[in-house]
């Protein structure tokens, strides 16, 4: 659920580069159907991989008290605000009041590459 969740992230803002770029109208409606299908696609996923999360945590006992685990969870509830983010930008590019360039999205997909890695080296390293 978690790599899913991830991968749509990933795609998703790539799919908003194209968008801020395209001129074409045809084409345009195709990359909106797209994006939201990813974006109703990875949502469930995201609900059920932030559940099991905390099923591990709460049942299991996984990093309670752990200073590297409270970081995770700012890491994943940043993670959580970004993909609705997604969800709002991808409401303005339905309504076609985009008013962002095709390089603010490029940079704008980075962000979850930089929020996986935090989170793989907090849980991997357990550095506090």
């Amino acid at each position: 659920m978690v790599v899913a969740w991830f991968a749509g992230l990933f795609y998703l803002p790539r799919i908003y580069v194209n968008l801020a770029e395209e001129q074409n109208t045809e084409s345009y409606k195709r990359l909106i159907g797209m994006a939201s299908r990813l974006y109703r696609f990875i949502t469930p996923l995201a609900i059920l991989a932030v559940a099991t999360g905390l099923v591990l945590m709460l049942v299991y006992g996984i990093g309670l008290g752990q200073g590297w685990m409270h970081t995770k969870l700012v890491a994943v509830l940043i993670l959580i605000v970004y993909h609705f983010i997604c969800g709002y930008i991808l409401k303005q590019f339905k309504l076609m009041q985009n008013d962002k360039s095709h390089i603010f999205y490029r940079w704008f997909n980075e962000i979850p590459v930089f929020i996986l890695l935090a989170v793989v080296v907090l849980v991997v390293v357990k550095p506090f």
